[in-house]
């Protein structure tokens, strides 16, 4: 899909939220709304992230702009570790409820012989503790797109508790290390941008009914 630095890469996160261990992609009949109420980061700095609700209400879209990760020529000395926190108020029609089941991530990474890259992530409802981040490790020489999938045991998924309001936080995070790599010579980067100023992340939903 890209072949350079320069060409457009798209990053897609799919979340799919089951209820009480049986998949329900069903949505509710009233629509949900989803507001930013921060971004924090160095991958998203403000103004370069976006949500938009599909019009189904079976998925949302995290929209970046600036979200990559980089050493070598060009690169600046903070510039190896991007990472981006969104904390997000969902609200889904009354009676229904959500959790995290799995995340698909897909992007493109150009890794020097030698050079390594990361991409992880965790989330967690306000309040309550974050889910163990999920890791997943990338070695030069690579130049095309990444893929990486996180999944979550049904007993595991924690879920938003019914009738309360916490918000909900998403935290990604991209690295590279030159390792054995010349950074005086070559660059190497992760990234989750593109030439078009959007890459899309969506959080497809599955819903599970309060009792």
């Amino acid at each position: 899909m890209l072949e350079s630095f320069a060409a457009a890469v798209l990053a897609a996160t799919t979340i799919v939220f089951p209820p009480g261990g049986a998949p329900n992609t069903t949505p509710p009949p009233d629509h949900i709304t989803i507001e930013v109420v921060t971004v924090n980061g160095s991958g998203c700095p403000a103004g370069t992230a976006a949500v938009a609700v599909s019009p189904d209400n079976k998925a949302f879209t995290v929209t970046y702009s600036e979200f990559m990760a980089q050493v070598g020529v060009g690169a600046q000395p903070t510039d190896f570790r991007k990472n981006c926190q969104l904390n997000l108020k969902v609200n889904v029609p009354q009676g229904f409820t959500y959790g995290i089941a799995q995340a698909d991530y897909r992007g493109f990474a150009h890794l020097e012989r030698g050079a390594t890259g990361v991409e992880r992530a965790n989330y967690y409802f306000q309040g309550m503790s974050p889910t163990a981040y999920k890791t997943h490790n990338y070695s030069g020489p690579l130049s095309d797109d990444w893929q990486a999938t996180d999944t979550v045991e049904v007993a595991a998924i924690v879920y938003h508790p019914c009738g309360e309001r916490r918000n909900f936080n998403i935290n990604t995070e991209l690295r590279v290390n030159a390792g054995t790599s010349n950074p005086n010579t070559t660059t190497s980067f992760m990234s989750m941008d593109s030439t078009d100023g959007s890459v899309n992340t969506v959080y497809h939903f599955a819903w599970k009914v309060c009792r």
